[in-house]
């Protein structure tokens, strides 16, 4: 999955948070710019060491986790 190729985990970078491979900038970081209204260029434009592909790879990442969420009705 390409995914996989693009965010990593580690208990010693960022607290264990998915992370861009080779960076310490989160998913969660890309998600809240995007949430913000920056478009991607402007993201890139940040953030020099990211690509287009670290982008959408992030947000694979949040919608498969999403994806195999449960949900509890009551």
């Amino acid at each position: 999955m390409a995914t996989l190729e693009h965010i990593t985990r580690n208990p010693t970078i960022m607290g264990g948070k998915p992370c861009i491979r080779g960076t310490r900038i989160t998913v969660e970081h890309i998600l809240r710019k995007l949430g913000e209204g920056l478009t991607v260029e402007q993201i890139l434009a940040e953030h020099p060491r990211l690509k287009l592909e670290d982008i959408y790879a992030a947000e694979r990442f949040a919608a498969d986790y999403l994806a195999n969420e449960e949900i509890a009705f009551s």
